[in-house]
């Protein structure tokens, strides 16, 4: 592996998979080889050791049980708060994002302890969020996209920013953190409810972690198909 190749783990994949939150390690690989860069992959399961030194840490969502038993072994292992307090940049879907604030609800509705990367704190929504899901993302959070985000979520969780946390974007469509925003920024840590994959339907927000970890300002490419999907979903849900 040469000093250029980008480092990416796969945080538990095995509990926090869900509605193919997976792909967005996939979508990570694929904008990596169009912009010429090299990425190398560690999957680290349950009871593995996080990885200090890597440069992008992915996490997905899950349920419940699932959510505590990562959030219980992450703050144990202490890897990945090594490494975001270094400045590497790291992408929680749904309950990868609730489990790296301060609380959220276990199965029984008690908050759970969470990592405490990000300056949140989440409970229950009066309502289960489901469905698409169309978000503008907020100037000077450095993420800085020009483009409507598209996905779908599916959760019951309220998620309530700290001054520490900005929120990702504003709610266009759907429910998001339940308060007319969406998902939360600190430095290069990124927690958003969009499934998907996030990545896949929203590639301009892969080449913003690739860029900032490489360093490069990345050009901007575009795939057709990947535009006629964003279309397709987006017109499902906002008047086009």
């Amino acid at each position: 592996m040469s000093e250029s190749t980008i480092r990416l783990v796969s945080l538990y994949p095995t509990l926090l998979g869900t509605y193919g939150d997976g792909g967005n390690v996939l979508a990570l690989k694929h904008r990596a080889r169009l912009h010429g860069l090299e990425v190398e992959v560690y999957d680290v399961d349950p009871g593995g050791a996080v990885p200090h030194d890597a440069d992008l840490y992915v996490l997905g969502g899950g349920e419940d049980t699932a959510q505590v038993a990562a959030a219980n072994a992450l703050r144990a292992d202490g890897g990945l708060s090594a490494a975001a307090n270094r400045g590497a940049a790291v992408l929680a879907i749904c309950a990868g994002y609730q489990l790296l604030g301060e609380s959220f609800p276990d199965a029984t509705g008690s908050p759970a302890p969470g990592v405490g990367l990000l300056d949140i704190w989440t409970d229950r929504l009066p309502q289960r969020a489901v469905g698409e899901l169309a978000t503008n993302p907020n100037s000077g959070t450095g993420v800085d996209l020009d483009l409507t985000l598209t996905g779908y979520e599916n959760h019951a969780g309220a998620t309530h920013l700290g001054k520490d946390a900005t929120p990702l974007a504003k709610v266009l469509a759907g429910s998001g953190t339940g308060d007319g925003t969406e998902g939360a920024v600190s430095g290069r840590v990124i927690g958003t409810y969009l499934h998907g994959p996030c990545l896949a339907r929203n590639p301009e927000l892969a080449d913003r972690l690739l860029g900032w970890i490489s360093g490069r300002q990345l050009e901007t490419i575009t795939e057709a198909a990947v535009e006629d999907l964003r279309r397709e979903r987006l017109a499902t849900v906002l008047d086009r």
